[in-house]
């Protein structure tokens, strides 16, 4: 196909976008208590925000695209709100998330990127996600590695000694994040996941009666930058239940670049992830791991260990 062939020029004008997008975030950041930055929920969740930040940045990624490449199809977290209904297809397709930390740039807390991922036969194969109050721009494309400002290969450990995917989810730190619905159910088997996986073996009451006891387990309010923890190897898996493709497609590619997996977040299917599922487990990358196991087989096993603990949670797209 004619556009695989053109993924260094693809990611090259997506790097361009995000950081043009960035500098819009900065300026508005600046007012963000004014009137101009107002922020509404979207529908009836008052948890579920948005503001005229990120509408402006889509459209103007929108634009952008739309003159650049107007052969190529376009999905925004925005515009898909707006009640704008697609089907993913084989044909380039950008799927975008104006600000992902909509949150965290309202309360001012750093952890705001801005996420541009390209698939070509629904395969995500360009990834930018730009943060611009740390100024850090991730940046990958399909079979060339992943990078930090461009210059700085990830995993951060490379080339220095291997990173040990860890023996058992015991030594891990894990990412996660609680979302936008507050229902009692969603978020009671959310919160009971979370216990298990730092509870003791032993401790657990309820659901499937297992605990991992692990390292400990953070949120950054952005599912981009939490899986870039893992590109970055500082973070060792990131399980989200909820979350959108314009969340996770970008940091997607950049993941797998720097040699870290996907899989459904509930399992049973160990293969790559649905994008369109909402159901996300991502575990680090490595270049060695204990016994006699390969790199992928540690993954996995540290993926079942998970799924093993974590609560089935329902999460349909309406």
């Amino acid at each position: 196909m004619e556009a695989e062939k053109n993924l260094e020029g693809y990611l090259e004008f997506a790097i361009s976008l995000a950081k043009e997008c960035g500098q819009i975030i900065l300026e508005a950041s600046k007012g963000r208590y004014s009137k101009i930055n107002k922020f509404y929920s979207k529908g009836e969740n008052p948890t579920d925000l948005v503001t005229e930040t990120d509408r402006s940045v889509e459209e103007l990624i929108k634009s952008r695209l739309n003159s650049k490449y107007p052969e190529h199809k376009f999905v925004g977290e925005e515009t898909a709100a707006a009640g704008n209904h697609y089907d993913l297809s084989d044909e380039p397709t950008w799927i975008i998330d104006p600000i992902d930390g909509t949150t965290n740039f309202i309360h001012g807390f750093p952890f705001v990127a801005v996420c541009i991922g390209l698939t070509i036969n629904k395969e995500p194969v360009i990834g930018v996600v730009f943060n611009p109050f740390l100024d850090q721009l991730f940046s990958a494309r399909k079979g060339n590695g992943a990078y930090l400002n461009l210059n700085t290969k990830l995993p951060l450990s490379s080339p220095n000694p291997p990173v040990i995917i860890p023996s058992s989810l015991a030594e891990c730190l894990v990412i996660s994040e609680f979302g936008n619905n507050r229902s009692s159910t969603t978020l009671g088997k959310k919160i009971r996941s979370v216990h298990s996986l730092l509870s003791k073996p032993g401790d657990v009451t309820w659901g499937k009666k297992n605990a991992g006891l692990v390292h400990g387990v953070r949120s950054l309010g952005s599912a981009a930058l939490d899986i870039m923890q893992l590109a970055k190897g500082e973070a060792d898996m990131f399980w989200e239940i909820g979350c959108w493709e314009w969340d996770v497609t970008a940091a997607l590619v950049i993941l797998r670049e720097s040699g870290g997996i996907m899989v459904n977040g509930n399992g049973p299917n160990e293969g790559p992830v649905d994008i369109l599922g909402r159901k996300y487990l991502a575990v680090r990358g490595g270049s060695s791991c204990a016994g006699d196991e390969t790199v992928e087989q540690s993954q996995l096993r540290l993926v079942r260990e998970l799924w093993n603990i974590v609560e089935e949670i329902d999460c349909p797209r309406k």
